[in-house]
């Protein structure tokens, strides 16, 4: 897949290593009580800072905050109890000096994280959810991830209906991303994510991994959040335990789309995916080096 224009301001813009040559590495801080993964484990701002300072010091390139929950089923959070939950965490990793994004659908909690050292906007609505984020972005100037999305955790599974996952998701992306430019948003801050497993079922998550460089038409950089999704227990062992059996499959999707170009993984598991990707990137180099 091919790298679009601005790559390089992209990755100074967050703070990340320089060059637009392989795939990013963020990872990810809950501080929830009811993420599906670790929920409650990071609540505490000590606890959240120290997880996401291990993070940066196992490779990750950005560590993502994020003050509510978006697994399925998942009820809304007061942004009050939201904005108390990350501000303080993002505070302090980003004077410590990690790159830090926020993980949030609501501008007034982007603007206050960015006030607080985050140098990019992770929105899993795309700007759906809230009406003012996209202007609130523009005015800030950060980079802004843009999740493909039809409706909230409580009601996503309805909104699964497809004639073609993936241009179905091509289509909407691009209508999101025409919608933020509209409202001022620079083309080449806009990354976008196809969303594994936001209003899709297992069959239709695994399309969009498969056909993965189909997505580069959209010529934005994409991340991609695969990390321990139900959809991996597709492909997992009946004797193996859940949780392991997901991080190997997460370890495997970081390595298949780093390998066609994606620009960043979002994970739990920073060190299986720091290497995963390396080597995805050595597998996308024609030819590979030689040593």
């Amino acid at each position: 897949m091919a790298r679009p224009a601005g790559s390089r301001e992209l990755d100074r813009a967050v703070s990340a290593v320089p060059g637009s040559h392989r795939c990013l590495v963020m990872g990810v801080v809950n501080v929830t009580p009811d993420s599906f993964s670790d929920g409650g484990r990071y609540l505490a701002v000590d606890a959240a800072v120290e997880h996401g300072l291990r993070m940066a010091q196992q490779g990750a390139d950005l560590v993502d905050v994020g003050g509510e929950s978006t697994r399925p089923g998942a009820g809304r959070t007061p942004a009050s109890a939201e904005r108390a939950r990350v501000l303080p965490v993002v505070r302090e990793l980003a004077a410590a000096g990690v790159a830090v994004s926020i993980d949030t659908m609501r501008a007034t909690v982007a603007e206050a994280a960015v006030d607080a050292g985050a140098v990019l906007v992770n929105d899993v609505s795309g700007g759906l959810a809230d009406p003012g984020m996209a202007r609130c972005v523009a005015e800030l100037g950060t980079p802004y991830i843009a999740m493909h999305w039809r409706a909230h955790s409580a009601r996503m599974r309805e909104h699964s209906h497809y004639r073609d996952v993936v241009a179905d998701v091509l289509a909407e992306l691009r209508g999101r991303v025409d919608a933020l430019v509209t409202e001022g948003v620079r083309p080449d801050r806009v990354i976008v994510d196809p969303g594994l497993g936001f209003a899709k079922t297992a069959d239709q998550t695994w399309q969009l991994v498969q056909r993965f460089e189909e997505l580069s038409v959209l010529g934005r950089h994409v991340l991609v959040g695969a990390s321990r999704k139900s959809f991996l227990t597709a492909v997992a062992p009946r004797s193996a335990a859940d949780g392991a059996s997901r991080e190997a499959a997460t370890t495997a999707v970081t390595t298949a789309v780093a390998a066609r170009g994606a620009f960043a993984v979002r994970v739990h598991d920073v060190p299986a995916s720091v290497v995963a990707a390396r080597v995805g990137e050595l597998l996308r180099r024609r030819p590979l080096p030689v040593t």
